[in-house]
């Protein structure tokens, strides 16, 4: 067995399909785009879909890659094994080869078997391979081809039948499937092997009989109604688990033992000051954030940034997780992971370059995020709290699945931090009615989101849909084909034309509505999508003749208006950078016709300055009426050595298409303006951050600038009207003068009266042991308070003074403690938090000054009296 570190086992299997012609490509990002029913690149073939889905020509028949792929959702989700056994992790790389109508089986099985026992070195009696048994009740047969093949190169005994789970690989309930391979190796000692054979360990779940390599044979397409049809062309598509091969070719019993995890795992112990391998708790902690910290700085390298929707929940959730393992088991009360992504970058930035590059917008995200969660889990520790002493009061030891859910649902608390805190203080959580609530709120979301489809309806066959929408809006088409779709009690119509004007929704703009037209029948098109290579028309009804021709008519204002603001976004992009720096790139961007919004890399809020000077840039270029270069099917390098700006989290072929006005030059699909002048005028209506190190524009242009110009004259005008004044400089500034004298009236008002509550206050003080107590429920404002105590405070070192306040249904309390008290070991701080159970609150502050809030008014002399119970305790030593 050969004894590889990581890199090298990667490159040798690149190398090795090198060598048997594929075409080596680079992994797709793991961020999915155009495709609605993926977030995440979760297999090898994703990047692949429209081959085998008939959508797109194979440019090459035969490819080989390495694919960074994320599994934490839908059918696919190991998130919660992650960290706790050997070989689950969220992000994980695929090693795969590609025939594209090519070779078949015979292939695939034969230099499989190559890589591994000849270049790889692997001893061949611990390989065993499954093939696909058969499914009598669906006709399908046994796949005695792929049992002939393997026969060539083990023995029977080692060549195992499996089921349809197992063995008949699917794309999902429709679409491209087939039978495959399995090949499996047994990494367990030679007595153990000696006791149980290694046939019966396959697929019986052992951790170290694990499959390592699967062979999808592509023959067949699953139809809507479940039956099976045989495909024209045979495709294989093989994905071999990176990490596990690592594990094998180490001789390692986990994949978190070999070189692709120790070295983050070793960073992490040292900072945590533990020792690898010593505490079983401890080592999944570090083994779930090792496994963690891949898949968040990949996702963000790839453009997708932690958020409460869609990709971003699932990416903030990873996160998320990991800080808790770190808060809980490793000690870690403020940000770490973004400490570790140095290490990472250096590790994988080779194979991964985009790594590097985004280093410093990974190590700023991840670091508010963390600094976020660890606030929010200080929130939930102390709402727990409250629950639990609540359930104390109240002669119970369970706390309700209602309540846990509440913690995990609105909160973002874990459901095992809860049980953690829980039973350290002699607590259950009810399990059941928590995973009730859960297994309801999956099923709300699954009905919100569940879409039935039927299968396509050939009706005019063609081999591409062709698009014609950058020349022209409006053109004769014949309907392709057609399914009906129905989601949330709504039935509407997917189109696919043989040519379309239309633009499908991608690269951030908005997709086209239009018509068609055939003769007095008008079917509207509501929205243009892209669903993986295929543009797709939505319509609520069918035309009545689906084999006439008909006329494809864009909406001719909506797309000048979404071209306008899509080669805005080109001309600003380039004065950011000119204005900000080059470290400016595009993370996200929402292109429409009423406005465009823009996502960037930047680290601070724009001044009003640089937001001008920006503004200034882009009107000048529209005003130089540059007109489009335009470039179709360039080849890449080209548009580099042109300098044309490509954007990280998105896969480009070897053509592309160049958009050129003056010195902006970048790759786009999109629709522009054939000069900058028909733009009109540009004006940015907002700047803000929408994450860490990432800054968000939106601006109008054209009709839409106009429209905001006329709203902001609208208000200055109802301004002057209001302040029945010509000059509005001038009424503010005698508004302000006015405010300001009543604002010093005011606060002399209330400073006197302060001087009256604080004699009131001393005239029913008690000494008691060292202590001038002031205990009062004194129905005033948190400000009136405050500034009493800190009357008080200055005169009487032995101060103990105890506010109670109920202003209808809210409650404070505030804990004042003179110089002496605090000396003697109490805090203001520890003491309201404790007492504000009584009024179902919480709080905090300083150990002089604390003040807390709550919900129930009538608990508020409770919570007094607390207060100065918690103080006798605390100078005593108790």
């Amino acid at each position: 067995m050969q004894t590889m570190n990581s890199n090298q086992v990667r490159q040798t299997f690149l190398d090795f399909f090198r060598a048997k012609q594929h075409e080596i490509v680079p992994s797709a990002p793991m961020v999915v785009k155009n495709d609605p029913t993926l977030m995440f690149t979760n297999a090898g073939m994703n990047q692949f879909k429209d081959i085998f889905l008939g959508n797109a020509p194979a440019k090459y028949h035969r490819v080989a890659d390495t694919q960074k792929c994320l599994r934490v959702s839908g059918k696919h989700n190991d998130l919660e094994e992650v960290g706790h056994d050997t070989y689950h992790h969220t992000m994980f790389e695929m090693l795969g080869n590609w025939s594209f109508g090519d070779y078949f089986k015979k292939e695939a099985i034969s230099w499989a078997w190559e890589l591994l026992t000849e270049v790889y070195k692997l001893p061949k009696d611990r390989m065993y391979a499954t093939y696909f048994e058969g499914s009598p009740e669906e006709g399908i047969a046994k796949d005695e081809e792929a049992y002939e093949i393997w026969k060539q190169f083990l023995p029977e005994d080692h060549i195992i039948p499996g089921n349809k789970k197992d063995n008949f690989w699917e794309m999902g309930d429709t679409g491209p499937c087939g039978p495959c391979s399995e090949i499996h190796f047994d990494l367990r000692d030679d007595a153990e092997r000696a006791q149980i054979d290694g046939r019966q360990m396959v697929n019986a779940g052992h951790h170290l009989v694990i499959e390592i390599w699967n062979l999808v044979f592509m023959q067949f397409n699953r139809k809507a109604n479940g039956q099976l049809e045989p495909l024209p062309a045979h495709h294989v598509d093989t994905g071999m688990g990176f990490e596990r091969l690592c594990m094998v070719l180490q001789n390692k019993q986990s994949n978190y033992d070999t070189d692709v995890f120790q070295p983050t795992i070793q960073r992490i112990a040292q900072m945590a000051g533990k020792v690898y391998g010593e505490d079983p708790k401890d080592d999944i902690a570090m083994r779930v954030i090792a496994d963690h910290l891949r898949a968040i700085a990949f996702s963000i390298a790839d453009g997708q940034l932690p958020s409460n929707v869609k990709a971003g929940y699932v990416i903030r959730r990873i996160l998320r997780r990991a800080v808790r393992y770190g808060y809980t088991y490793l000690g870690f009360n403020e940000p770490f992971i973004c400490r570790l992504v140095a290490g990472l970058v250096e590790q994988m930035g080779g194979q991964f370059p985009e790594l590097a590059s985004q280093r410093v917008l990974i190590e700023k995200v991840i670091e508010e995020e963390e600094a976020s969660f660890l606030r929010t889990l200080a929130t939930g520790i102390n709402l727990l709290e409250n629950v639990i002493a609540k359930a104390k009061q109240e002669g119970k030891d369970t706390i309700s699945g209602h309540e846990a859910f509440l913690l995990y649902d609105t909160y973002g608390f874990p459901i095992d931090l809860t049980e953690l805190i829980a039973s350290e203080q002699g607590m259950k959580v009810d399990n059941d009615a928590f995973a009730v609530e859960l297994q309801q709120q999956k099923e709300r979301s699954r009905h919100a989101a569940a879409i039935d489809t039927d299968d396509w309806v050939e009706v005019y066959p063609v081999e591409e849909s062709r698009f014609v929408g950058y020349d022209t809006l409006e053109t004769e088409v014949r309907i392709s084909r057609y399914r009906r779709m129905k989601a949330k009690n709504k039935t509407f119509y997917q189109l696919v034309l043989d040519q379309t004007p239309f633009y499908g929704n991608s690269g951030g703009q908005v997709g086209d509505t239009g018509v068609l037209e055939n003769g007095d029948e008008v079917i509207e098109v509501t929205d243009t999508q892209k669903e993986n290579n295929l543009t797709v028309h939505l319509v609520d009804r069918l035309p009545s003749d689906l084999s006439a021709m008909f006329v494809a008519k864009v909406n001719v204002q909506a797309r000048q208006n979404s071209a306008n603001n899509h080669t805005a976004t080109h001309l600003m992009h380039k004065a950011l950078r000119k204005v900000l720096g080059t470290h400016v790139e595009q993370k996200g961007s929402l292109v429409c016709p009423q406005y465009l919004r823009f996502d960037f890399s930047h680290f601070q809020k724009m001044t009003l300055e640089q937001l001008r000077e920006v503004e200034a840039l882009v009107n000048a270029d529209i005003r130089a009426d540059f007109p489009l270069d335009e470039h179709r099917d360039y080849p890449i390098e080209e548009a580099r050595k042109l300098g044309a700006m490509m954007l990280f989290g998105e896969k480009y072929g070897d053509h592309v298409r160049v958009i050129r006005y003056g010195d902006s030059i970048e790759l786009c699909g999109g629709t522009h303006v054939p000069s900058t002048g028909r733009i009109g005028y540009f004006k940015i209506v907002s700047e803000s951050a929408i994450s860490a190190g990432v800054r968000r524009i939106e601006a109008v242009t054209g009709e839409g600038a106009e429209q905001f110009v006329r709203s902001l004259e609208d208000l200055l005008m109802d301004v002057k009207n209001q302040l029945n004044n010509p000059s509005v400089m001038q009424a503010l500034k005698r508004l302000l003068d006015e405010n300001a004298e009543m604002s010093k009236q005011v606060d002399e008002m209330n400073r006197e009266r302060a001087l009256m509550f604080k004699e009131k206050f001393l005239a029913g003080r008690v000494e008691e042991d060292g202590m001038l107590l002031i205990i009062r429920q004194a129905d005033l404002q948190p400000d009136m308070v405050k500034n009493i105590a800190f009357l008080l405070r200055p005169d009487y070192p032995d101060l103990v003074l105890v506010i109670g306040s109920a202003l209808g249904d809210k409650a404070t309390l505030t804990v004042m403690l003179g110089e002496n008290i605090v000396n003697q070991g109490v805090n203001a701080s520890q003491v309201v938090r404790e007492a504000a159970r009584e009024i179902n609150g919480g709080g905090g502050g300083q150990p002089f000054f604390a003040t807390a809030g709550g919900k129930k008014p009538e608990g508020i002399e409770n919570a007094m009296l607390k207060a100065v119970g918690l103080i006798r305790q605390a100078r005593q030593g108790k």
